[in-house]
């Protein structure tokens, strides 16, 4: 028979996963992981935080056997340690969702009035790229696209959209996608295009999910 202190051992490291979760930077740097691998200076921008802050909070998560890392020359990336990882951030998220009375009003104050915005599910959004009915735009940063995308998907990012629209055809749909719910890129995206008579959805939520469902991705540059 196991021992108190053996036990409490035990459940003392399952508790270090939920202390390295206690952090919303540390919540926000998983987030953009579970796009793909980033340096340590792309990752602090992208948290506005320092590089030092953010280094920080990289090994916390590294310590808890969250996130891996990778040295190469002088840079240090990091990425998630498993496709669990994405699982537990998601469980945490819906648990949040469900259970936690104020993130239905944190998320209105972040994301605004979304009953303009209509949604295509993954299911739906991959029968028409198998029939040619939809134009799939990724509107992430370009690092997050050659890490990984949607097969099919074309990369603008939102400050590049007006300036490609004229590539853009008003005789398809469609459908833009980012990070994932909580992304507002591809909520702009859309209600950018349909101001100027596109006919545009966002899918239901983001590349991570797209990607552990199944569904057909690329990386690089190419589609």
């Amino acid at each position: 028979m196991g021992s108190r202190q053996a036990k409490d051992a035990l459940f003392e490291g399952f508790a270090a996963v939920g202390k390295a979760l206690a952090n919303g930077r540390r919540v926000e740097l998983l987030d953009v992981l579970a796009q793909g691998e980033r340096s340590v200076e792309d990752l602090a921008a992208e948290v506005d935080q320092s590089v030092s802050n953010t280094s920080h909070h990289l090994r916390t998560l590294a310590v808890a056997g969250l996130v891996g890392s990778r040295r190469s020359g002088t840079r240090v990336f990091y990425r998630l340690a498993s496709g669990d990882v994405f699982d537990l951030f998601a469980a945490v998220r819906r648990a949040a969702e469900q259970h936690v009375a104020a993130i239905e009003r944190l998320a209105g104050d972040y994301l605004g009035d979304r009953s303009d915005l209509e949604v295509v599910s993954r299911a739906e959004l991959l029968e028409r790229i198998d029939r040619g009915e939809v134009t799939v735009l990724d509107v992430r940063p370009d690092a997050e696209y050659e890490a990984g995308h949607i097969a099919g998907a074309r990369l603008l990012p939102l400050e590049r959209l007006r300036q490609h629209l004229r590539t853009l055809s008003k005789n398809d749909e469609v459908v833009a996608y980012c990070r994932g719910q909580y992304c507002v890129y591809a909520d702009e995206a859309v209600r950018f295009l349909r101001r100027r008579g596109f006919r545009a959805r966002r899918l239901e939520d983001g590349f991570p999910e797209w990607k552990r469902a199944g569904f057909p991705v690329a990386d690089g540059t190419g589609g």
